[in-house]
């Protein structure tokens, strides 16, 4: 987590660094914590900037450049539902920060902390993950502006996004960027997402659909009740006697 540390260690270059708006306490209910774990046991260099001070670039070269890259991420949690109430209101507190402390992450911190990654390194390469960059990878709604937002890659100027449980991913692209890959060519990893020029795919084979020629409304098909009883028939009155 500091210059001395890696000293101690007698690195002189962090292959990842994990940039997180948690404060960063090596317990597994805190998952950056997992997740350097998991890339150390895979003989990686892992360094952490917790909580940065995001209104310079400053703090994000404290480390140095990554070698392979940066890992930015808002934390456990979305950090406009860790820092509002359903009222929009501010909350008071926050029990990812010591003492409870609210205010140590910004607004949309997966944005901010990627772009201040690429000012303290423009030629580093940025990933981008966790819930908030998950469930902002395509167009939203975002309650907190009511608007439709657009994906969170373009604004944060990151290379590739990795969405949901995300460590096999994780591990798979820094062993593939520490042999030598160019990030932009890591186009075949599942759990990912990434900016492409118009009219690329991903093979010959592949087709492009308009997005919004959306279906039309027709005819309602109602489905069969599987847990629907059938009634039996009831059985035929005898012929009267004559």
């Amino acid at each position: 987590m500091s210059r001395a540390e890696m000293t101690a260690l007698g690195w002189d270059v962090c292959d990842v660094i994990i940039v997180t708006g948690d404060a960063y306490i090596d317990h597994p209910s805190f998952g950056m914590a997992l997740v350097g774990r998991l890339l150390e046991a895979q003989g990686f260099r892992v360094g952490i900037i917790s909580q940065p001070d995001w209104k310079s670039a400053e703090p994000f070269r404290a480390l140095g450049k990554p070698r392979l890259f940066f890992g930015i991420t808002a934390g456990n949690m979305d950090s406009l539902v860790n820092r509002y109430t359903a009222d929009r209101k501010i909350r008071s507190e926050d029990a990812y920060t010591p003492g409870a402390e609210a205010g140590r992450r910004p607004d949309r911190a997966v944005t901010v902390y990627a772009q201040r990654a690429r000012e303290a390194f423009s030629d580093a390469n940025i990933v981008i993950g966790s819930i908030e960059a998950s469930l902002r990878r395509i167009a939203h709604y975002d309650y907190w502006s009511d608007k439709v937002r657009r994906s969170v890659l373009p604004d944060s100027k990151a290379d590739v996004l990795l969405f949901g449980n995300a460590e096999r991913a994780l591990v798979d692209l820094a062993h593939r960027l520490d042999a030598g890959e160019p990030i932009a060519d890591v186009r075949d990893l599942r759990g990912t997402a990434f900016m492409v020029k118009p009219g690329w795919l991903p093979a010959e084979d592949w087709s492009e659909i308009d997005s919004l020629d959306l279906d039309k409304p027709g005819a309602l098909v109602t489905h069969p009740d599987p847990y629907a009883m059938e009634t039996p028939a009831k059985p035929a009155e005898p012929n009267a006697a004559a």
